[in-house]
């Protein structure tokens, strides 16, 4: 999907949020699960053991599918964390991949998969989520520097999205640690990954993660790469605001992914978790309209 598409889907739905595909089996519906695996008496992961990964599988489809269906009118992209796959072992990926495969392809589709390692294995990685699966953008990791990401970056109308500022506690112990540059100005270490990363792309095949928690910072992250889309996670379940991160961070053409993932896919746990969910998605894109006027 080029920048052109995707500003085009955002302003034509009036939403720019992203709708997180993380189904963790423990918490889905119940009767989802009583439907594939029997009576399953209780929550816990012990229960969930029980079911052979096939089963499994097919549970996180179903439920995938459902989501999908409520929220596509009202979202402009998807994110798969490929974590809730892998654990599934192979039925897992194949879940992974037949999800990726019913999203439209009028949704932006987001591998989270936090990929970075020298440029050969990079290469694979790139091959497995941009060739054999039909994902538009993955996340990446830049801390082995340009060689690492580079190979993500070779493929025509694909995205990298490199981790910047994100939303967890621990990001202060490496990102937000000042650094003293040769001029003796003070910078923060996700201000230099952002300044040298941009340069390896562009704003057309290259955002940022900034989590919607670090509003503080965005005016500057703003600044420090103006033209750039960046996925914002945190909205929700994590507390960020919606409002000021839209106020902060907005550019001429919108620049944000906001990512809700919990507070829409788990809207419910009832037999009606798909309206649910698409009544959260249809609260957040009513917010978002009114930021886009």
């Amino acid at each position: 999907m080029t920048r052109n598409q995707l500003v085009t889907a955002i302003r034509s739905k009036g939403s720019y949020l992203c709708v997180g595909l993380d189904p963790d089996p423990e918490k889905l519906p119940r009767h989802l699960r009583d439907q594939f695996g029997g009576t399953v008496a209780d929550l816990d992961r012990a229960n969930l053991a029980d079911l052979d990964r096939a089963t499994l599988a097919d549970l996180v489809f179903e439920f995938n599918r459902q989501i999908i269906d409520a929220t596509q009118e009202h979202c402009v992209a998807y994110k798969i964390n490929t974590a809730f796959y892998e654990a599934l072992g192979a039925k897992g990926w194949e879940a992974m991949e037949r999800t990726v495969n019913y999203i439209p392809a009028t949704h932006f589709r987001i591998a989270d998969a936090k990929r970075g390692d020298i440029g050969n294995t990079s290469s694979q990685y790139a091959r497995a989520f941009f060739e054999v699966m039909p994902f538009d953008a993955i996340t990446v990791a830049p801390y082995m520097g340009w060689d690492s990401v580079r190979p993500f970056l070779e493929y025509k109308d694909k995205w990298t999205i490199v981790l910047g500022l994100t939303s967890n506690p621990g990001a202060a112990d490496f990102e937000g640690q000042r650094m003293e540059r040769m001029e003796r100005k003070e910078i923060h270490l996700y201000e230099q990954v952002l300044a040298t990363a941009a340069a390896w792309g562009t704003p057309d095949n290259l955002m940022f993660v900034i989590g919607a928690t670090q509003a503080d910072s965005f005016e500057r992250v703003r600044r420090l790469t103006p033209d750039h889309f960046y996925l914002v996670p945190g909205i929700g379940a994590q507390g960020g605001s919606l409002e000021e991160i839209s106020k902060k961070a907005m550019n001429k053409d919108v620049g944000l992914l906001v990512n809700a993932s919990r507070a829409v896919i788990y809207a419910s746990d009832g037999e009606d978790f798909a309206g649910a969910a698409g009544k959260a998605a249809a609260a957040y894109r009513s917010e978002m309209r009114a930021f886009l006027e």
